[in-house]
């Protein structure tokens, strides 16, 4: 592996390191390495089980100085435990869904968590073994069930689609919610963790899976990509979900029953549509990423009929990655086309319009192998494994997209006119422009963050992320990237595994990078209980303050979440207890 490096600072409680892409290759070299224990240390901290909740907010050792004016809570969201009774889930993406809440007020963080309660969680805690199909784990099958029962079970839906959120948070109009890939979510109270309504997104909207990310438009207005069927096979919906408004007769109608498809596009293979995870929004367009890693319609029918996991519908092939550009006036598909190198991606960082040019940014691999280093037995091998690192070897890279390319130009000449890129596209047949992208930094970055709330779908020049490269000298690294001038800064310190870096700006914010970046973080060496919330100045990206906290069991790792500021999403007075609006039963 290559790493950048330049002259750096020591911070007292974190290490800092600047650096950026014209380093030379013999300096870069002196920074290759990484021991054995290390990649097992942070490779193996995704197989923590949560063994206690902790309900009530737990004070913690406070050091440094937490800003004031931080109002509002940061939830969480990650796999809780990763087995019940004896029997283990195979995939971190299986891992029961535990709810995270660091509460800050006046200069002090609390933190509680808490399982969020889906009918998959409270199905296998019951039994206590696995009695729902996951993405990477199956069901094992029920003795008590007779070969009847077993037969019509197959044909559930909801057997074979586990309502098991455990990715991400969002707002969809004043509530929270809590989301997977499949089209169940969970309303959650960032109070007090507790599950409430389920939503099943099939009976509002026609579509069977959606993104786990959605944009959430400066109006409040959600919009996500959802997989639905056309008369000439898959097709990707552009979903829009408006703010709750009240009828004429004072009805408050929920996003989701106001929820419309908006735009669709169909999927490229008839019979394999694509894995999506996210997807990019500027002011006029959507634009969605198509790459090679397919869903084999055939497969998921043998996956029902044999009861198996769902990663074994899926598919990798080495073709080119396909983008689709919408326009959000018409929801019709550009005339021109885009393709490029074949990659693998699970999160976009952000898109925006230029000069008439969309500028594309994702994190970014070569192939889908990552999905398989994720699975139980390769993280628990890993550091005997020595392509571990390389499967997982990914980069933040941009594409720039012309919208009205030269239809008159020279074969090979290059489309791209936006100055200050290395992007280039030229015409690969009719309406078909081939785009090759540039490299925005040489370190891995994973779950991107930006000042969401100013600059998403528009020119930015920073993105907060942790280091995806395992073999770094420190794995556990977080990094601030300038896309303007392709340069990063690092934050690491020993034995502390941060998650998801989250941009909070200053309440009179004046720069794009005035404000702070919340990382919570875990630690290893037989500190499995201890979990902590460290406050970065992100300009400098140096250290403010941190709370540590002791729990009563080990903390497991976490993946994406939202920050609430205080009294801007709550619970419904009506909706204080669970509510599935599929009418099954808690179990």
């Amino acid at each position: 592996m290559q790493m950048d490096s330049s002259p750096s600072t020591t911070h007292p409680l974190g290490r800092r390191v600047q650096s950026n892409l014209s380093d030379p290759p013999e300096l870069l070299r002196t920074r290759t390495g990484g021991s054995t224990i290390i990649l097992t240390v942070i490779l193996q901290s995704w197989l923590r089980s949560c063994e206690k909740e902790i309900l009530q907010p737990l004070s913690g050792t406070k050091s440094g100085v937490i800003p004031t004016w931080l109002k509002g809570c940061l939830i969480r969201n990650g796999p809780g435990r990763i087995k019940v009774g004896e029997q283990q889930y195979n995939h971190v993406f299986d891992g029961s869904a535990l709810l995270h809440r660091f509460h800050f007020h006046k200069g002090e963080i609390t933190y509680q968590n808490k399982f969020l309660e889906s009918r998959s969680y409270l199905r296998d805690t019951k039994a206590q073994r696995i009695v729902v199909n996951y993405f990477g784990t199956r069901a094992h099958p029920d003795p008590c069930k007779t070969i009847l029962q077993n037969v019509a079970s197959k044909f559930s839906f909801e057997e074979h689609f586990t309502d098991n959120a455990q990715i991400s948070l969002y707002p969809y109009g004043d509530g929270l919610y809590a989301l997977t890939e499949t089209p169940f979510i969970f309303r959650v109270d960032p109070e007090t963790l507790n599950t409430h309504e389920k939503v099943n997104l099939t009976h509002h909207i026609a579509v069977l899976t959606h993104t786990a990310h959605p944009h959430v438009d400066r109006d409040g207005t959600v919009y996500n990509i959802g997989q639905g069927v056309g008369p000439l096979g898959p097709k990707y919906h552009v979903c829009k979900f408006p703010k709750p408004k009240a009828d004429r007769k004072g009805k408050v109608k929920s996003p989701f029953d106001q929820a419309h498809i908006v735009g669709s596009v169909n999927a490229r293979w008839r019979l394999n549509p694509c894995y999506m995870h996210s997807f990019a929004m500027t002011p006029n367009y959507w634009v969605i990423i198509e790459q090679p890693m397919v869903v084999s319609v055939s497969k998921i029918i043998k996956v029902i009929l044999k009861q198996d996991a769902l990663i074994d519908a899926l598919q990798w092939w080495e073709k080119e990655t396909k983008i689709h550009v919408l326009r959000r006036d018409t929801g019709e598909v550009t005339t021109t086309q885009y393709v490029t190198e074949t990659f693998f991606f699970l999160h976009t960082i952000n898109a925006y319009e230029d000069h008439g040019h969309i500028v594309l940014d994702i994190a970014a691999y070569k192939n889908a192998d990552m999905l398989n280093c994720m699975f139980v037995e390769a993280l628990k091998n890993a550091a005997y494994d020595p392509t571990y690192a390389q499967m997982f070897r990914g980069r933040p890279k941009r594409w720039v997209l012309p919208l009205n390319p030269d239809k008159d130009a020279k074969p090979g000449a290059n489309l791209v006119t936006l100055p200050n890129t290395n992007c280039r596209g030229r015409w690969a047949k009719k309406n078909v422009v081939y785009i090759t992208p540039e490299l925005l930094s040489d370190i891995g970055c994973e779950v991107p963050r930006i000042y969401y709330e100013e600059y998403n779908g528009r020119p930015y020049r920073y993105f907060y992320s942790i280091c995806s490269d395992v073999d770094h000298p420190s794995p556990g690294t977080l990094v601030k990237v300038d896309v303007v001038n392709k340069t990063h800064v690092e934050w690491s310190e020993d034995n502390v595994y941060p998650s998801e870096p989250i941009f909070v700006p200053h309440p009179e914010a004046k720069r794009e990078d005035d404000g702070v970046v919340l990382a919570a973080f875990i630690k290893s060496k037989g500190l499995d209980d201890q979990v902590c919330m460290l406050v970065l100045d992100a300009t400098t990206f140096t250290e403010l303050g941190r709370v540590e906290f002791v729990a009563s069991g080990p903390v497991p790792k976490c993946l994406h979440g939202w920050f609430v500021q205080d009294g801007t999403l709550r619970v419904h007075k009506d909706t204080n207890g669970s509510h599935d609006d599929d009418a099954d039963p808690q179990i």
